[in-house]
């Protein structure tokens, strides 16, 4: 096909390729220049005139034919359609505004050229391009396909469009058929009966000469009256047929579209149409003045439920504010005077899943449809599916941000609406069910204040309807003109508050809090909002902050941690000029200076009170730990007794020995204060090595490593760093040779006192509870394999020669396992109970002093033994006597019941490597394996690293204050037999204050521990 010559132009200009004389030339931003930069606006406008006129014609072929021509960009000016003048319009190809031709003006969306009022259409193919006449001055108006021009008939005017409108109660319309003129209510009949011409033509199509104005009947039968086109007869509303049997309101109230009778008043006859944004920013909403007081009307006398939510919907737009002292004639007045003479609703509060679904409204009050809140449907910030869905994943907490052009909210939200949140979830029954959400509206006035904004619960005031954007009540006069004021919701938070103390994950209701923001309207596309939306999760902090004990528990155990990072940092410090300093050939490094020196050893003081602190809470766990032997021994046989009083007599079970409890407590008692290292022979070594052996010689402040004192050293004082630093170096070393020669060959080759004193539960048929904390401790199981341990000695041998050669169970608590020892993980149920057995040993009232009170306490002591003890070991056992007893006591239910069962695990190993369990028991008690033998913890044999720490802290901070080895000794030896060793002189804390908390917890009677 041949290429028609292109037109004689200097420069063409095809998308970006810029050709002259065959060559391609390359174009840079931000202006393309060709040649030289003179005639720059030449070539501007000839660039314009080749991209508008050539490019639809032979340059696209032209395009497909050059695939070596290299393609640029070209730069343009940035136009919208809004800065075009009303002789413009809008090239949507080219992103510019063009002029319209003569005798044009642009359309009304700004995007093509319409004829001028008193113009025809006389050529139009689609394009920018249209040609236009003027009508003769006898057919003044233009048709309303703007064709053909046309006389009104008497009564009309010409509008501002240039066409006819008939007078009020008229119709524009054409000739109609001979059928439809048989009745004059024809223009009511259905659109197949009616068959009515095009309007302002012939029924062949030729156009009238002069228009035709149709009157609609307003009476009956017909009531009808003109759309709001003015172009079809409807039938008028209800309310003016039941009002005047007409379509003719006469002097009833017409507001609205709607009539009403002026009899009886039931609502106030004068509206409040202003909306105060706020401070001198009031508008006089055309929406309001429109809809306000009809919709109030109808809502009160016919129940219309589409008015009553337009009128709620316009008291959201007030945001919801009440002024009790001011007539009720605003929006929320009328609202609230209706809704006083309604039906209230009641709200019940259940557990539901985090499910939002919303109930959409029209401004009119038209329900539009449920929505599920998912992705953007309250986020006005734009994003990824993935990251909006993520604000509705129950525990997470989000929060997104983002800043709004207000002409883009114009835009997108021309037609307001609004929600009524609910939360969807699964009743009882299985059934889905709604829960309406309380908002929160931080705008809400209460007789002139913002309740809702101060932290005073009581003062809050909840409403149920929100909006995004309102572009729609700041209009005034016409609801066609352009809003003055909208609001935004430039704040949506959703929170979630936790039921205090749930093992269930339930959450009360969740509230949506929302705070709007009036934007006067001024530059559209100059001014931004800032918009927000988050969720957020709370729960009652209250009962933690008033928990001082749980407040200290936490610091003591930072405490520990702290003094050990101190300790390591000392050590290390003191260590460092101890092998530096004094083993240097060449002086190089000197000691810190005595002000230095002052802040080392304000350190080793916090470190040392801070593991003072950590020790004593060690000891107050382990002087006030619950612990309860289970005596696993059943009566042998029945005896037979006489009743007192009487010659009756009567069998009764044979009572079962308490000799071994007594022994097992006594063995519990005998290695509470038991350590992996030897107090006195650790002074005497460290002694031995610091005077005898001379390392306190390397002490003294000069660059020389001798181990006997000399002359010169004589004169030489100490450095305190260096003495810290050889003390417990010393000290830990002595201190560590101990524990690994205890651990490695004493317990293996000669004695073990942790293991023969599980194995003394097992042949005395005695399991070990304790618990360190409420819920956390552990469990020794001392069952017999045997069955009975009070017997003689020839079957207590017989009985241990069998379980050596294997020939019965083993004794672990799972069949066929030898798992003694397990760290337990109770429910708070299990807890509850236990205490509830042990209550009466804690009474202490008026009455207890007129009885015997010793005789009192010794049952009430027997009875909570025996309870606690069946209790314990038909929980161990799995046995249903516990439940019945747990009944019998508690009255518990089922669900009570099946929170007395346990399950026995191993710990995760991420659980074995922080010490620290990931499992919070709900429904059952939770048994770790523990064949690291845990329950020392309770004991001094399971907290030596602490005792060392502490040990040499004390010696070397008596030593600093001293300068005297021999006399921090002594005093170490004293504060070690006062926390730790026995003697029978000194009352020591430890063992005195151990004994009676063994006494008080496990009933043992005190005389029977030796």
């Amino acid at each position: 096909m041949a290429l028609p010559p292109p037109p004689e132009r200097e420069v063409l200009t095809v998308l970006g390729v810029i050709l002259k004389q065959g060559a391609v030339r390359t174009c840079c931003l931000p202006r393309c220049i060709l040649g030289e930069p003179e005639g720059g606006e030449k070539r501007r406008l000839a660039l314009e005139m080749a991209i508008g006129e050539v490019l639809p014609s032979w340059v696209l072929l032209l395009l497909l034919q050059l695939p070596s021509i290299q393609t640029v960009i070209l730069s343009m000016p940035f136009q919208t359609a809004k800065q075009c003048t009303k002789r413009e319009y809008f090239d949507i190809s080219r992103m510019v505004c063009r002029p319209c031709g003569a005798d044009q003006q642009s359309s009304s969306d700004g995007t093509s050229c319409v004829c001028l009022p008193g113009y025809k259409l006389v050529s139009n193919n689609g394009g920018p391009f249209i040609k236009c006449k003027k009508c003769p001055a006898i057919y003044s108006a233009v048709t309303q396909d703007g064709w053909s021009c046309i006389r009104c008939p008497p009564g009309a005017i010409v509008d501002n469009h240039g066409k006819c409108q008939c007078p009020m109660g008229y119709i524009l319309a054409g000739i109609q058929s001979p059928r439809a003129q048989m009745t004059h209510w024809s223009c009511n009949l259905p659109p197949a009966i009616q068959q009515l011409s095009p309007l302002e033509r012939h029924l062949n199509g030729p156009p009238l000469k002069e228009a035709q104005c149709e009157l609609c009947y307003d009476t009956a039968p017909s009531f009808s009256t003109p759309d709001f086109s003015a172009k079809l007869c409807i039938r008028c509303h209800e309310t003016f047929i039941n009002t005047t049997n007409s379509c003719d309101c006469q002097s009833n109230i017409l507001t609205g579209g709607l009539c009403f009778r002026a009899h009886p008043k039931t609502l106030t006859t004068t509206v409040v149409t202003n909306i105060i944004y706020r401070e001198n920013l009031k508008i006089s909403s055309a929406w309001f003045a429109s809809n306000l007081k009809a919709s109030a009307i109808a809502c009160l006398r016919f129940a219309n439920l589409t008015a009553c939510q337009a009128l709620g919907n316009m008291c959201v737009m007030m945001m919801n504010s009440i002024n009790i002292a001011a007539l009720p004639n605003d929006a929320c007045g009328l609202f609230q005077t209706i809704f006083k003479s309604t039906v209230h609703l009641g709200i019940i509060h259940t557990r539901m899943e985090l499910q939002f679904i919303i109930a959409k409204y029209n401004a009119q009050g038209y329900f539009l449809d449920w929505e599920k809140v998912t992705g953007g449907t309250l986020q006005l910030c734009p994003d990824t599916v993935t990251k909006l869905k993520a604000a509705y994943i129950f525990g997470i907490t989000y929060q997104q941000q983002c800043t709004f052009l207000v002409s883009k909210l114009l835009s997108d939200y021309g037609d307001i609406q609004f929600y009524d949140l609910y939360m969807l979830y699964k009743g009882e029954d299985g059934e889905d069910k709604l829960h309406p959400i309380a908002v929160r509206n931080l705008n809400f006035q209460y007789n002139g204040h913002f309740v809702n904004q101060g932290n005073t619960e009581n003062n809050w005031r909840f409403t149920r309807r929100i909006f995004l954007v309102d572009t729609l009540s700041g209009r005034e006069i016409n609801l066609k003109n352009e809003p003055k004021v909208i609001r935004v919701a430039n704040s949506i938070k959703i929170r979630v508050n936790l039921v205090p103390n749930t093992l269930q994950g339930n959450i009360f209701p969740p509230t949506l809090i929302v705070s709007y923001k009036s934007i006067k309207i001024q530059d559209p596309d100059q001014q931004s909002v800032a918009i927000s939306f988050s969720v957020e999760y709370e729960m009652d902090l209250s009962a933690s902050y008033q928990n001082t004990e749980t407040i200290l528990k936490f610091l003591l155990f930072y405490a520990g941690d702290l003094a050990n990072a101190f300790f390591v940092i000392l050590f290390g410090t003191g260590l460092y000029w101890l092998i530096f300093f004094k083993g240097q050939r060449i002086v190089s490094v000197f000691l810190p200076t005595p002000s230095q020196e002052g802040h080392f050893i304000a350190c080793v003081i916090s470190a040392f009170v801070l593991k003072f602190l950590q020790l004593l809470h060690q000891l107050g766990i382990q002087l006030t730990m619950d612990i309860f032997f289970i005596d696993w021994e059943r009566p042998k046989g029945k005896i037979i007794k006489s009743v007192a009083g009487g010659g009756d007599i009567k069998t009764a079970p044979a009572p079962v020995s308490i000799w071994r409890t007594y022994f097992v407590a006594n063995e519990w008692n005998n290695i509470q204060t038991i350590r992996k290292t030897n107090p006195i022979f650790q002074i005497i070594a460290v002694i031995f090595f610091l005077k005898v052996v001379g390392f306190e010689n390397l002490t003294s402040m000069d660059p020389y490593s001798q181990l006997k004192r000399t002359a010169e050293s004589d004169v030489v004082p100490s450095s305190r760093i260096l003495r810290f630093g050889m003390a417990s170096t010393i000290w830990l070393t002595i201190g560590l040779i101990q524990i690994v020669f205890c651990t490695a060959i004493y317990e293996r080759f000669i004695e073990d006192r942790i293991s023969q004193f599980i194995d003394v539960c097992s042949v005395s048929n005695i399991s070990v509870m304790i618990f360190s904390h409420r819920c956390f401790g552990y469990y020794i199981h001392g069952r017999s394999v045997h069955g009975h341990a009070d017997t003689n000695m020839e079957e207590m041998n017989l009985n241990l020669k069998r379980e050596a050669e294997n020939l019965c169970s083993q004794r672990g608590l799972i069949p066929n396992t030898d798992i003694e020892t397990f760290e337990i993980f109770i429910t708070n149920k299990i807890r509850e109970k236990y205490d509830k057995i042990r209550e009466p040993l804690h009474w202490r009232n008026e009455s207890d002093r007129l009885l015997n009170q010793t005789s009192d306490l010794f049952e009430r002591r027997m009875k909570a033994y025996n309870t606690t003890n069946k209790f314990l070991a038909s929980f161990i056992d799995h046995n249903p006597d516990c439940y019945m007893l747990t009944k019998q006591i508690f009255l518990g239910t089922p669900k009570a019941i099946r929170d007395m069962d346990y399950i026995v695990q191993d710990k995760l190993l991420l659980e074995q490597l922080i010490g620290m369990e990931l499992h919070e028991p709900i429904d059952k008690t939770i048994f770790y394996n523990d064949e690291k033998l845990s329950f020392t913890e309770v004991l001094y044999y399971g907290n030596e690293s602490t005792l060392l720490t502490f040990d040499t802290l004390f010696f070397c901070i008596v030593d600093l204050a001293t300068q005297s080895f021999i006399f921090a000794a002594f005093l170490t030896y004293i504060q070690q037999k006062v926390f730790c060793i026995e003697n029978k002189v000194i009352q020591f804390i430890r063992l005195a204050v151990g004994r009676k908390n063994l006494v008080a917890k496990t009933l043992v009677d005190e005389r029977f521990l030796l």
